[in-house]
C-alpha cells in the first residue's frame, strides 16, 4: 500500500542541532564499517573453536553472508527511508544490529554464527545509506559535500580500524582466567557464553549500540526527512540476491577440493549450478528494474554517466579496499608473523589516513572538483598496491604501515566524489536510493574481492600442505641439506619450514595485490566522467533531476 506524502514538523536545523545529529548518524554508520571487518581478524580463532580448519571455506561465510545481506539490505533501507523518513527505521537498524551482534557473541556453533551474522548485517546494511541520506538533507550547498565526507570518513574508519580493534580484543581479553579466579565451572553456563575471548569482538557492540539508540531517540526526537508515496521492490532484491549469491558461491568453491562443493556435489558441478543462477538471475534484476514503477535497484539510474560512474568507481576500490585490508592482515601475520602489537601498527595507519582521507575529500571537492580529487585518490592506491606487491619477509612494519597509510590516504579521497556526484544526479527524494546504491556496488566489490580471496588462499594452502606432506620424506626438499637428516618435528626444521612458508606467502601476495592494483587502476577511467568542480558548484544550487 502506498504511502501518503509527509511533510516533517522539523526539515531543517540550526547549525548546533544539525551537528548533534550528523555526530549520531555518523555513530551508526562507524558501528556498521567496524562490524564489516573486526571478524577477519578474530576468523582464525573462531574456526579453530567451532569448527575446525577443513571448513574454511564454509566459515568464511561468516564474512561473506554479513556481505551479501548488507550488499541486499542497503537499497531496501534506502528506499524505506525515502518512504517514512530516515528517523524510525535508524532507531530500528541500530536495534536490529545490537541484538545480532548479542546473538553473535552467545553462538555454540558455526551456523548459529552465521544466522546471528546475518541478523546483524540486516541493522547494519540499513544504517549507512540511512546516515547519508540523513546527512545530505541536513546540509546543503556547499556544506553538503563536507558533511557527506564526515560520514564517509567514519565509516571507512570503522571497516579500516575494523582488524585493528579485533586484534586489539584478542589480546586484552581473557575471560576464562577471569572465569577461574570466580570459581564457576569451566564447562558451565558462564564460561560457555563468554569464552574464548572472540566472542567479545561481538559483545563489545552491545553497550555502544545501546547508547547509539538512546541518543539517537533523543536527537531526533523533534526531526525527520521528508517522505513520498512508493513501495518496497522485494521482487527485485530478491533476483538480486539470487546473483549475489550465485556470484559469491561460485567464487569461493573456485579450485575446491573432491566432495567439498555445496550440498556435497562435485565441486564442478556446483561451481556451474551456482554460475548459472547468477547468469540467470542478474538480467532477469535488469529486466524487472525497468518495469517496476519502484525498482530495488533502478537501471535507469545507470543511463546518466555520472551516476554510473561512481557506482563502477565504488565497485572496484571496493576490491581494492578488501584486498588491502584482509592482504594485509594476512601478510603482517603469515609472512613477518607479527603479533597485536604489529598488526596495531599497519592496520592502525590504514585506519587513520583513510578517515584522514575521506575527510579532506569534501573540503578538496569545492576547489578542484570530482574529477581531479578522485584521480590523484586513485593514483595513490594504485601506487601503493604495487609497493605492497613488493613486499619480502625482510620488510619491516613501518615500510608496511607508510605503504597502507598511501593506500588509506587514496582510497579515502574517492570516498566523497563518487557519493556527491550520485546525488547531484538525482532528485533529493531519490537521495537514500542514490546513496544505497553507490555502496552497495562499493560492498559488492568487497564480497567478490573477499570470495576470490578464499579460493586462492584455501587452494595454494592446500597445494603446500600437499607439497610438505606428500610422503613421509617430502618435507627434506625444502628445507637446508644439513637439516634433511632431522625428523619433522625437530626445531630447527620445523623454523626452516616456517621460512619457507613465509617466502611462498610472500610470492602469492605478490599476485593478489597486483591483480588489486589493476583493478584500481582501471577505476581512472570512470572517474575521468564524475565532472569537475564546475558540475560540483552547479549542484550547490539545485540538484539535477532523477530519470
Amino acid at each position: 500500500m502506498p504511502l501518503a506524502p509527509y511533510t516533517p514538523r522539523v526539515e531543517r536545523r540550526s547549525s548546533g542541532a544539525a551537528l548533534v545529529l550528523l555526530a549520531v548518524m555518523g555513530a551508526g554508520a562507524f558501528l556498521a564499517g567496524l562490524e564489516l571487518m573486526i571478524t577477519a581478524v578474530a576468523l582464525p580463532a573462531i574456526v579453530s573453536d567451532l569448527a575446525g580448519w577443513q571448513r574454511l571455506r564454509e566459515a568464511s561465510w561468516i564474512i561473506n553472508g554479513y556481505l551479501l545481506v548488507y550488499v541486499v539490505v542497503m537499497p531496501l533501507a534506502g528506499r524505506l527511508g525515502d518512504l517514512w523518513g530516515n528517523r524510525r527505521p535508524f532507531l530500528a537498524a541500530i536495534g536490529v544490529f545490537t541484538l545480532g551482534s548479542l546473538l553473535a557473541g552467545a553462538s555454540q556453533s558455526l551456523e548459529w554464527l552465521i544466522a546471528a551474522r546475518l541478523v546483524q548485517a540486516i541493522g547494519g546494511g540499513a544504517l549507512i545509506p540511512l546516515a547519508t541520506s540523513a546527512a545530505a538533507h541536513l546540509y546543503e550547498g556547499h556544506a553538503r559535500p563536507r558533511a557527506l565526507g564526515v560520514v564517509g570518513a567514519l565509516t571507512f574508519l570503522g571497516m579500516a580500524a575494523g582488524p585493528f580493534l579485533g586484534a586489539a580484543i584478542l589480546d586484552a581479553a581473557h575471560p576464562d582466567a577471569a572465569i577461574a579466579r570466580l570459581g564457576l565451572p569451566s564447562d558451565g553456563t558462564a564460561a560457555a557464553l563468554l569464552a574464548p575471548s572472540w566472542r567479545w569482538i561481538f559483545y563489545v557492540n552491545v553497550p555502544v549500540g545501546l547508547v547509539a539508540l538512546a541518543l539517537t531517540w533523543a536527537a531526533a526526537a523533534d526531526w525527520d526527512t521528508p517522505r513520498r508515496p512508493g513501495r518496497l521492490d522485494l521482487a527485485g532484491a530478491g533476483l538480486v540476491a539470487a546473483a549475489l549469491v550465485g556470484t559469491l558461491g561460485a567464487l569461493t568453491l573456485l579450485g575446491s577440493g573432491s566432495g567439498s562443493g555445496a550440498g556435497g556435489l562435485d565441486p564442478v558441478v556446483a561451481v556451474l549450478a551456482l554460475a548459472a543462477l547468477a547468469v540467470v538471475s542478474l538480467p532477469l534484476a535488469v529486466w524487472h528494474g525497468f518495469r517496476a514503477r519502484d525498482p530495488f535497484l533502478d537501471p535507469r539510474l545507470f543511463l546518466r554517466p555520472s551516476f554510473a560512474s561512481a557506482a563502477l568507481v565504488s565497485l572496484l576500490t571496493g576490491y581494492g579496499l578488501a584486498t588491502a585490508i584482509v592482504g594485509a592482515a594476512v601478510f603482517v601475520d603469515r609472512v613477518l608473523y607479527g603479533g597485536p602489537d604489529q598488526q596495531r601498527v599497519a592496520l592502525g595507519a590504514l585506519a587513520a589516513a583513510t578517515a584522514i582521507g575521506a575527510l579532506v575529500s569534501g573540503w578538496a571537492l569545492r576547489a578542484l572538483g570530482l574529477r581531479l580529487v578522485s584521480v590523484a585518490g586513485l593514483a595513490a592506491s594504485v601506487v601503493a598496491l604495487v609497493a605492497m606487491a613488493g613486499w619480502t619477509p625482510d620488510t619491516g612494519i613501518p615500510a608496511a604501515a607508510a605503504a597502507l597509510a598511501l593506500f588509506g590516504a587514496g582510497f579515502g579521497l574517492t570516498v566523497t566524489p563518487r557519493t556527491a556526484a550520485a546525488a547531484a544526479a538525482v532528485d533529493p527524494s531519490a537521495y537514500g536510493a542514490a546513496a544505497s546504491v553507490v555502496t552497495v556496488a562499493r560492498m559488492a566489490g568487497m564480497a567478490v574481492g573477499l570470495a576470490i580471496l578464499t579460493a586462492y588462499g584455501s587452494t595454494t594452502i592446500d597445494h603446500l600442505y600437499d607439497q610438505v606432506y606428500a610422503t613421509a620424506d617430502a618435507y627434506k626438499q625444502f628445507v637446508p641439506a644439513a637439516l634433511r637428516d632431522r625428523p619433522l618435528k625437530d626445531g630447527q626444521v620445523v623454523a626452516a619450514l616456517e621460512a619457507w612458508a613465509a617466502r611462498e606467502a610472500a610470492q602469492v601476495m605478490v599476485g593478489v595485490f597486483l591483480l588489486a592494483a589493476v583493478v584500481t587502476a582501471a577505476a581512472i577511467v570512470p572517474a575521468l566522467l564524475l565532472g569537475g568542480r564546475r558540475r560540483i558548484l552547479a549542484s550547490e544550487g539545485a540538484p539535477a533531476p532523477g530519470p
